[in-house]
This record gives C-alpha cells, sequence and structure tokens, in this order.
C-alpha cells in the first residue's frame, strides 16, 4: 500500500478479534512510532506494548472503576462524559477488547511532549493499516494521569516518575477481514489559501 492511501484510507477500529496480531506485526506498528518526528529529534517518546491479556483485563477494570468514581461537569468533553457514564454502568471497556494496548508517555513539562507523541501515535496508526490491522487512539489513561492508581499500575509496568500519559493506541485484527477504508468525505478542517 502507497503511503498516501494507507493515510487517507485510515479509520479507527473498535470491534476486534480474539486472536492476538504476530510480535512480528506489533514490532513494525511500534517502530513506525519510534521513527516519528521529535521536537530537535530529542526522541523521549516511550511505548509501554501491554499483550498479556489478564494484565490488560486489570488495567481495563481499573480504568472503568476509576471513572465511575468521577462525576460529570459543565464543560466536559462529551468522550469523558460517556466514560464516566459508561463506567458508572459497568460497561465501559477503554480497549475495546483489542488484545494489544500501546501506552504513550513523554516528559513531564517538555514543550513538544503532546506533539511528539501525537506524531508517533498518528506514525502507528498509518503503519498498522498499511499492515491490514485496526488500530484506534486512546485518551482516557491521558485523562486518568494524575490519577494515583493509575500512575501506580503504570509505574509498576515502565512509566517513569517523570514521565506524562500523552495517549494510547489500540491494535489487533478487526473483527471483518481487513480494516474498514471506506473514504469519507471531509466536512471539517478548512484550509485556507492566500
Amino acid at each position: 500500500m502507497e503511503a498516501l492511501e494507507a493515510i487517507l484510507t485510515r479509520r479507527s477500529t473498535r470491534k476486534y478479534r480474539d486472536s492476538m496480531p504476530d510480535k512480528e506485526l506489533i514490532e513494525k506498528v511500534v517502530e513506525a512510532g519510534r521513527y516519528a518526528p521529535s521536537g530537535h529529534n530529542n526522541q523521549t517518546t516511550h511505548f509501554i506494548v501491554f499483550t498479556d491479556k489478564a494484565v490488560l483485563d486489570e488495567l481495563a477494570e481499573l480504568v472503568r472503576s476509576e471513572f465511575a468514581k468521577m462525576e460529570k461537569t459543565d464543560g466536559m468533553y462529551v468522550s469523558l462524559e460517556r466514560c464516566i457514564v459508561a463506567s458508572k454502568r459497568g460497561s465501559f471497556i477503554f480497549h475495546y477488547g483489542a488484545p494489544v494496548f500501546i501506552s504513550v508517555s513523554n516528559k513531564k513539562g517538555y514543550g513538544n511532549a503532546m506533539a511528539d507523541s501525537a506524531c508517533a501515535l498518528e506514525n502507528m496508526m498509518i503503519a498498522a493499516n498499511a499492515l491490514d490491522l485496526g488500530s484506534c487512539w486512546i485518551n482516557q489513561l491521558h485523562w486518568l494521569d494524575e490519577n494515583e492508581n493509575i500512575r501506580a499500575f503504570m509505574q509498576k509496568h515502565g512509566l517513569k516518575e517523570d514521565e506524562t500519559i500523552t495517549g494510547g493506541l489500540i491494535l489487533g485484527y478487526p473483527e471483518g477481514e481487513k480494516p474498514d477504508r471506506t473514504l469519507t468525505t471531509r466536512k471539517g478542517n478548512p484550509v485556507t489559501w492566500d
């Protein structure tokens, strides 16, 4: 698949088969993230790859329980509100049952932490599409970055004290044969030429 085609046909996948992708494919996706640009070529983006179902289930339950403790507030992101409501009902699974979750973090206080991580996440999503894998950017751990229970769990699994969770990626074989690559019309993201 050509690069532009991989970009234009990438879609978020939220339904996955149970089967684990080959480790070689996961490594290729992570490597695409590692080769993303970073401010002054700092290369401080940290990837924690979860493939153990028991560990991922434990994290999913922890995320659900921490969201269930929260209350909705005025001006809150709609996506965050949905996480809270679904968690209070007991039905929220932040990783949509995907067999792979890649947590992305960067240095606290680093001005390009989010930009560097966003480039890495986008690279990984494009690579996943090119490799016939489904993927979806996941923000829940970013929203819970300052939660002491989440931080304790993540530090147990490799997050450093001086890092902030900037995002995440779920990965796996989509429920269908291949990812949905239906081209969509852009209704936003205006372009101004001068």
